[in-house]
């Protein structure tokens, strides 16, 4: 299908096929085409949870208020954001970047680019996603509304400001997942009606960890999963050229 396709064929699927199975090694590769979406600084403070057990399909489904979207899954990703994980991502990339740069950066560029990224990312990043109690974000707060009065300046940059760019970040990885299980055939339904305290448990993630989104997975059956036709918003409401 081509791309306008798969978005026209896309739908919340609120209830699956029961007597249809999905390939998980298929839903697997749609999550790791899912980590080619793109996200701020390249930091990727993400995880995936492929839930394909049926006993810890029912628990999740009863943490997602029984939905009928999940009761009916055959399998369900739950998409997590990991703030936490920001010194470990950083040395990641800063090992990555060390021969990408040696590989494809001319020469007598060589040194200024690793510079600029050992500053960026040993320095930077922690910077900016240290968080203590939420004073570290009014301080970054207050430095980046002051340096803004002289010169263009980023000032998002409380605590909460931070979670929401991960949460971004994540919910792009999310749209990416259904629109690769929408080019194979397979349906999704993102929730955010769900218990995350109960989630995280029984996904046994740190407090530090929070639920993006989470996507039951399984095969229309017929329109009876769907709630008739789409509606949208007219584009002229929406569209403002400038």
């Amino acid at each position: 299908m081509s791309l306008q396709k798969i978005l026209e064929y896309r739908r919340s699927v609120r209830r699956f096929d029961e007597e249809k199975e999905l390939d998980t090694e298929k839903v697997k590769h749609c999550i790791e085409l899912a980590t080619l979406a793109p996200n701020s600084s390249n930091m990727q403070l993400w995880e995936f949870y492929h839930i394909t057990d049926p006993e810890m399909l029912k628990k999740i489904s009863h943490a997602c208020l029984d939905q009928k979207a999940t009761e009916t899954a055959k399998q369900v990703v739950v998409f997590v954001t990991r703030r936490d994980l920001h010194r470990k991502r950083s040395k990641e990339i800063l090992e990555f970047e060390k021969g990408n740069i040696a590989r494809n950066s001319p020469p007598e560029k060589q040194e200024r680019r690793w510079k600029d990224r050992q500053i960026y990312y040993n320095y930077l990043m922690p910077f900016i996603y240290s968080r203590f109690f939420g004073l570290l974000g009014i301080f970054r707060k207050i430095l980046s509304t002051f340096i803004s009065l002289f010169r263009p300046m980023i000032t998002s940059l409380s605590e909460s400001d931070m979670r929401v760019v991960v949460h971004k970040t994540c919910g792009l990885a999310a749209q990416t997942f259904m629109i690769a299980m929408a080019e194979i055939g397979y349906d999704t339904c993102p929730l955010e009606g769900f218990d995350s305290h109960r989630v995280k448990k029984l996904l046994k993630l740190p407090c530090s960890a929070e639920i993006n989104m989470i996507i039951p997975c399984g095969i229309r059956k017929g329109t009876g999963g769907i709630w008739g036709e789409r509606f949208r918003v007219p584009f002229n409401e929406v569209y403002k050229n400038i």
